[in-house]
């Protein structure tokens, strides 16, 4: 496909590199996908800076992608071991990718099933679907990066290219999540609700109306640490609830 906009480069002098990188990891041959803002250009339009690439592939190959790397002279460093792991040379670098922060969205075979083609610095390179891609962005929501308007923009701009069914299915136990996302959609863009099919907010409206009809929870669990660590330690912290998984110290502190 024809990409609708690229980045801008906040380090220019970093596109040597990425054109090194993407070369090498497309010789390698493990399978990879390049997400984030390079699959918002293409799907959106928007054009706008990014300082490293995102680079999506399955847990059992970001091993095999950051050893190769190592073996030939960059340096590694794997941030967390439950999804991100970064490639360095000198002051550049790009991310390795293979869930989400938290645990939500393991990619698997399925993310390579429907991806797309465009041509990134010149080189030929497949990129997220516009289904993954707001998959990807969904949970994305800190006080200081709040990925929302994201996905707003690629459901106006590729709603027709969206897997509504599989994304559901990517979304099926946090459905509530979508369901405020297309909520948001249709609030932004009131003249473009019929975006998103009628089937799939009747069936997650239909979700709510039965939740409404049951008792609350025993479980006092705060999801919000889904979104946010830092923005929700309080309530676990100090107002009861229980958390969504385990949480370690750094490392190096």
């Amino acid at each position: 496909m024809d990409a609708r906009a690229t980045p801008v480069l906040k380090h220019p002098e970093a596109e040597a590199f990425y054109v090194e990188a993407l070369t090498e990891l497309t010789q390698l041959g493990t399978p990879y996908l390049l997400a984030g803002t390079y699959a918002l250009s293409a799907y959106t339009g928007i054009s706008r800076p990014t300082k490293d690439l995102d680079i999506f592939c399955k847990a059992g190959d970001y091993q095999r992608i950051l050893a190769h790397f190592q073996s030939i002279g960059y340096a590694v460093e794997i941030e967390d071991e439950r999804w991100l792991g970064k490639v360095y040379k000198g002051p550049h670098f790009f991310d390795v990718i293979f869930a989400s922060s938290n645990s939500t969205m393991p990619i698997g075979d399925a993310w390579f099933e429907d991806a797309r083609q465009i041509e990134v610095m010149g080189l030929p390179v497949r990129i997220v679907s516009p289904t993954e891609l707001v998959y990807s962005k969904c949970f994305i929501q800190l006080r200081h990066r709040y990925d929302g308007a994201d996905v707003a923009h690629t459901i106006l701009r590729a709603h027709d290219q969206i897997d509504w069914r599989r994304l559901l299915a990517h979304m099926e136990v946090h459905w509530e999540v979508l369901l405020i996302h297309l909520l948001n959609f249709r609030w932004v863009y009131p003249t473009e609700r019929d975006k998103v099919p009628k089937w799939l907010i009747d069936e997650l409206l239909d979700r709510l109306g039965h939740q409404r009809q049951l008792p609350p929870p025993q479980m006092k669990v705060c999801r919000g640490r889904m979104f946010s660590r830092i923005d929700y330690e309080i309530d676990v912290k100090e107002w009861g609830f229980a958390d969504v998984g385990g949480e370690g110290e750094w490392r190096n502190e």
